[in-house]
This record gives C-alpha cells, sequence and structure tokens, in this order.
C-alpha cells in the first residue's frame, strides 16, 4: 500500500528510454548532427589517422621511427622548427595586435567604417599566393613602391627573398582573419555596459580597458590561437617572398619536397605529425592562459 502511495519509488524503472535519455540531454535531434560526423570523419580524421600510420612505415626500411630519426637527426631539418617558431609567433601576435584596435572602433558604425572593412577584407579575395606574386612586382628594384622612395631621396626598401617580407606577406594574410573573429566578439558585447560605465565619469580609454579588454580577453586569446595555426601553415610566402633555404625554412617546405620531390609521403607524414604536435602544445598552453586570465563569459550578451 505504502509503495502504490509513494509516487517517487519505482517510477524511475519504469520511466521510458527516451525521457531518461532526454534528462541527460540525449534526444533524437542529435542525429541531426551524424551528416557533419561523417564529413568530419572522410575529410579529417581518416587522413590524420593514415598519416599517422604511415609515418611508421620508412620508404628505404629501419625502425618504425626511422623517418622522425631522420628528421631529428638532420640539424638542416631540425632548424625548420624553430624558424616556423620565429615566423609564425610574432605574426599570429601582430596580426591580432592590428585587428583588436580596429576591430574595436568598427563595432559601431561610423562614416568610412565600410571603406575600412572593405580593405581589411581585400587580402582574402587574393590568396597568399597573389599577395606573394604582388610583393614581388612591388618591392623589386623598379617596382613602384622602390621607384618611389627613390624620388623623394629615401632608399629602396629590401624586402624581397629574406624574413621580412614573408613577414609582411604573412601579416597581409592573417590579418583579415583576426579583424573578422574580433568583429564578432567586440559587437557581442553589450553597449549598455559602457554606456553606464560612461555616465559615471569614466573615459573611453578606461572604458575599453576596464570593460571592453577583459570582456573580449577570451575572444582575443581565441583569435590569437586560430591566427598561430593559420601562420604555422605558411607557405606560398616562405617560397615566393622569403628564402626558403635560409631564413624562411619552414615546416611546411621539407614537408612539400619530401612529398613532391622525392614522393617520400611517409617522410613527409612524420614531418606533418610533428608540425600538428608543435601546434596542439601552442593550442593547450594558450587554453590553459585563457582560462587563467578570465572565466567570466565571452562576450557581454545583448538584450
Amino acid at each position: 500500500m505504502a509503495d502504490v502511495l509513494d509516487p517517487s519509488r519505482g517510477s524511475a524503472g519504469r520511466q521510458p528510454l527516451k525521457h531518461r535519455l532526454a534528462e541527460r540531454g540525449i534526444d533524437w535531434s542529435l542525429m541531426l548532427l551524424l551528416p557533419a560526423l561523417v564529413v568530419i570523419g572522410a575529410l579529417f580524421l581518416y587522413p590524420f589517422i593514415y598519416g599517422i600510420s604511415i609515418s611508421f612505415q620508412p620508404l628505404e626500411g629501419g625502425g618504425p621511427f626511422a623517418n622522425y630519426q631522420d628528421f631529428f637527426g638532420d640539424s638542416y631539418q631540425r632548424d625548420a622548427i624553430f624558424k616556423t617558431l620565429q615566423l609564425a609567433v610574432p605574426v599570429a601576435l601582430v596580426s591580432v595586435g592590428l585587428a583588436t584596435p580596429i576591430a574595436y572602433q568598427c563595432r559601431r558604425d561610423f562614416r568610412g567604417r565600410k571603406l575600412v572593412t572593405l580593405a581589411l577584407m581585400l587580402p582574402i579575395t587574393f590568396g597568399s599566393i597573389l599577395i606573394a606574386q604582388g610583393m614581388l612586382r612591388v618591392f623589386s628594384p623598379y617596382g613602384w613602391a622602390n621607384l618611389a622612395l627613390e624620388a623623394i631621396g629615401l632608399p629602396k626598401a629590401d624586402l624581397l627573398y629574406n624574413y621580412e617580407g614573408t613577414f609582411i606577406a604573412a601579416v597581409l594574410t592573417t590579418l583579415p582573419l583576426a579583424f573578422l573573429l574580433l568583429m564578432g566578439f567586440f559587437g557581442g558585447i553589450d553597449p549598455a555596459l559602457e554606456n553606464a560605465a560612461a555616465t559615471l565619469g569614466a573615459g573611453r580609454a578606461t572604458r575599453f580597458w576596464k570593460i571592453s579588454l577583459p570582456l573580449a580577453m577570451p575572444g582575443i586569446l581565441t583569435t590569437f590561437m586560430l591566427a598561430l595555426v593559420e601562420a604555422f601553415a605558411i607557405f606560398p610566402s616562405a617560397i615566393l617572398v622569403g628564402q626558403p633555404d635560409n631564413e624562411t625554412h619552414v615546416l611546411t617546405i621539407p614537408i612539400y619536397q619530401a612529398a613532391s620531390q622525392r614522393s617520400d609521403y611517409a617522410q613527409a607524414s612524420a614531418i606533418a605529425i610533428v608540425l600538428t604536435l608543435i601546434e596542439l602544445l601552442f593550442l593547450a598552453l594558450m587554453v590553459l592562459l585563457r582560462n587563467r586570465l578570465y572565466k567570466g563569459p565571452a562576450v557581454g550578451g545583448k538584450g
């Protein structure tokens, strides 16, 4: 009799499976994710797993780690790790540093906002190869940029086949991505927060440093991580504008040489795995830093 009168006893065991799964946030709507998971598995996971497997199958024989031993045993190839870091990290820092104030200004409408946005988006339409080709013509000894500098009595700019030119080309490629992402983060901050601070006497700089920047910090760090990944994958600029045999011998170059010039896909996969592990290490460190710096919401919210 007591069991009948007490609805809390024995009821959980008679609940349909659908209800028990719904209590844990699982329902049939998750099946909509299945096509995306299939695409991710086919285009990303399978090639990645396959690349790992063939990296342990050296073309010229030896143990399973022969490709990795050859890479780390060659000081010239091993130095590509440091040259990649010397290029990618500054490129990501400068791109995010330039994009942050511009995105902050463009979060609200003003005269010339569309022109600024268009100018920053143009490099995306060109692509890294066209940017590098353009720099070859603009900064050549008789390009219009150097001719203009010579006309006003200034020395010519030496921005071809060196680190500096590759750095500029990489920033031009990465800056639009950082700007687009930061536009979304700054645009998501509730303007009422800054307006309230302004009524209390906070100046524009104070509102930025005390309100907008802390709220946008998770987004800035996320943008830096994505810009870093983009800079790690630099290739056309390092080949066309840089010194692929010296200053800009980044990791993507030995990957290309192993795969395309020597048809050694096992060695190329091994170097690609090294590059991936370095990227994952940096991303893990940035995630830890992001969690330590700020634990609040990424944006202020609207409404």
